[in-house]
Order: structure tokens, then C-alpha cells, then sequence
């Protein structure tokens, strides 16, 4: 699960960078903009907590914050 929620914090840096979206509100939107993703290309399936996920994400705002500080 680790490595997944890796994988979509990446994509969501990237697409974070590409849309100058640098809100939390926004932040949210690109996470579960992401995790539907994940799940249409099959990487995530129904088995997956998809709450749970996005709640790792979410806890993960302020090291992302800091992240886009120093971009």
C-alpha cells in the first residue's frame, strides 16, 4: 500500500507543478482527481481503501507544502 500512495503523491507533485495548483483545496481536488486515475488504468481496484488512501494523502499536506516551498 506504501508504495502506491507513493506512486499518486508523485503524480500529484507533477500535476501540481503543470496546473500551479498550490492550495490545500486544490491539493485535495489532484488527489482524488489521482486516485480515480489509479483505479481507471487498474492500478487500484474496489478491494482498495480508497478512503483510507486518500486520508494518507491528505495527512501528507504539509511535507507536500514545504515541498512546493523550495520549488
Amino acid at each position: 500500500m506504501e508504495s502506491i500512495v507513493q506512486e499518486i503523491l508523485d503524480l500529484v507533485k507533477k500535476k501540481i507543478v503543470e496546473q500551479a495548483a498550490f492550495d490545500r483545496d486544490a491539493y485535495k481536488e489532484l488527489v482524488e482527481e489521482t486516485i480515480e486515475y489509479f483505479k481507471e488504468k487498474g492500478k487500484l481496484t474496489n478491494d482498495d481503501n480508497d478512503e483510507f488512501i486518500e486520508d494518507q494523502l491528505m495527512a501528507m499536506w504539509e511535507e507536500v507544502e514545504d515541498w512546493m516551498a523550495k520549488k
